[in-house]
């Protein structure tokens, strides 16, 4: 007969009752103990030959926020087959789309799968779809269903084809895959000559108690000994949102190069999100589908920028003394007092630069949440925060302003390398966009920048070059996090929060 503790003695015997071999997490549900009060009774039978731990990796599949849509919704290629059997099997390809309800980005995704699967054939010439004779349930719409009911799936324990099913749904960006290790607790036959002969629980003080001293039974009782090799339990302590800490960091880092911080408010004027960035009140930038106007009220004041205004209506109208021909309308001052949620926050920029506080030189910057009508996918989101700056000094070129910006991709966004496009806004030129690369990751647009033009700095009363910046800094965060879903970053999944480490 051998002395245990209570601990060990309920974990070997729920290990004999498992036949001898089980995981952890099958000997905590079948002993009723916590994992780390089995770890420790573990490594304590281990010492003493009586059971043997063997740790092996494991892969672990889970579908990410786009897969669960798709385990809801089903595959697009799957509903662009259904929709092609309710058409009797054959017709033209907007029909399908139509009936299906795919939305355009994942009509080329849809008809691309639907021809590698051979469900269908589309005639080129005449975009006419004809659905095969057989169509089975592939694997891995097998493996979307089993992962979305048991929530995920040990790779290694899949049969072949979903196994290979994973690979696919890995390359389509529906999984999360990653490497975890699994402890497996082996009862020795020493062990198994322990529980036959029967043992004998030996009544042990974890912690000695004022009452135990002044007593005296401290002498009698048989104090535990501290085994610094035991596991203890997982503890998940509180921490800031691996975004917010991002979102600060890139502010600490702006202000120790120098910039200061501007701040608004979310609902804005027309006046200043577009016109006083000299962008027309035609252009569709500002239709419903691509800003939040506000029902009511609908209109705010700006009887405080009267003179400014004036500047801007002449600039609109005619090009006043910028040397441009103006945008060649008749420009209205109750469309410009109109109110919208910011959908960028250049207004912050504009603001500024009429402020009596407004240094020159001065460099500013703002990061903040800006507003707009998207349709929700992994790059797109109605609610996006933004990095906006400007640099106001005279003299300054495009390579400043590139300069800049490769600074913030490199140094910030942790990239290997940046490079620029021409691009085209209403109020800066040159413009260029930014792109950065990161090994594993590829290439990500971050944004647009350039210089204020002089139909946006001399209504406002400045007369020196103003080097501007837009960036989506949610972006800059996927790049250093490696995510490349965007709804990832306001996720409730804890396990990935709780992993995600304090810099």
């Amino acid at each position: 007969m051998v002395d245990l503790r209570e601990h060990e003695r309920k974990a070997l015997s729920a290990l004999k009752k498992l036949g001898g071999k089980a995981s952890l997490e099958q000997i905590v549900n079948e002993s009723g103990l916590s994992d780390s009060a089995v770890m420790r009774a573990a490594v304590t039978l281990r010492e003493r030959k009586l059971l043997r731990i063997v740790e092996d990796k494991q892969t672990l599949a889970t579908l990410n926020v786009e897969g669960r849509s798709y385990a809801r919704k089903e595959l697009p290629e799957r509903r662009m087959i259904d929709a092609l059997r309710k058409l009797s099997g054959e017709a033209l390809l907007g029909r399908v789309v139509e009936k299906a309800g795919l939305q355009g980005q994942f009509v080329p995704i849809a008809l691309g799968w639907i021809q590698r699967k051979k469900w269908a054939t589309l005639d080129s010439k005449t975009k006419t779809l004809r659905i095969s004779e057989k169509i089975a349930e592939g694997s891995d719409e097998r493996l979307l269903k089993l992962l979305a009911d048991k929530g995920h799936a040990v790779v290694e324990d899949l049969g072949s084809e979903l196994q290979e099913a994973v690979q696919i749904l890995k390359g389509r960006k529906l999984l999360n895959v990653e490497e975890k290790t699994r402890r497996i607790i082996e009862i020795t036959d020493a062990g198994l000559t322990a529980t036959k002969k029967g043992a004998r629980v030996t009544a042990e003080v974890t912690q000695l108690t004022p009452e135990l001293i002044i007593s005296g039974k401290w002498r009698k009782v048989k104090l535990q000994k501290y085994n610094v090799a035991a596991q203890v339990a997982n503890t998940w302590p509180g921490k800031k949102h691996p975004y917010l800490q991002f979102l600060d960091e890139v502010r600490e880092k702006l202000v120790a190069l120098g910039f200061k911080e501007m701040t608004g408010t979310a609902v804005e004027t027309a006046f200043f999100n577009f016109d006083a960035l000299y962008t027309p009140q035609g252009h569709p930038a500002r239709e419903p589908s691509g800003v939040y106007y506000v029902k009511s009220p609908k209109y705010g004041s700006v009887n405080a920028y009267k003179q400014i205004l004036e500047n801007v209506k002449k600039t609109h109208e005619n090009g006043w003394k910028t040397g441009s021909s103006g945008w060649r309308y008749k420009y209205s001052t109750k469309e410009a007092s109109r109110l919208i949620l910011r959908s960028h926050t250049t207004c912050l920029s504009a603001r500024t630069l009429l402020s009596r506080d407004l240094e020159i030189p001065g460099m500013y910057f703002s990061i903040g949440p800006c507003y707009r009508p998207e349709v929700l996918d992994k790059t797109h989101l109605t609610e996006f925060n933004q990095v906006e700056g400007i640099v106001v000094d005279k003299d300054l070129t495009l390579r400043d302003l590139l300069g800049v910006l490769e600074k913030f991709a490199i140094d910030i966004a942790g990239a290997d390398r940046a490079k620029f496009v021409p691009d085209y806004f209403p109020f800066t030129e040159p413009s260029v966009e930014l792109r950065a690369y990161k090994t594993g990751f590829g290439w990500i647009e971050f944004g647009g920048s350039g210089i204020f033009r002089p139909e946006v700095t001399l209504p406002l009363g400045i007369d020196v070059p103003v080097l501007a910046w837009g960036l989506g800094i949610d972006r800059l965060f996927m790049l250093k996090a490696g995510i490349d879903d965007i709804r990832q970053l306001f996720t409730l999944d804890l396990d990935w929060l709780r992993r995600q480490e304090v810099t």
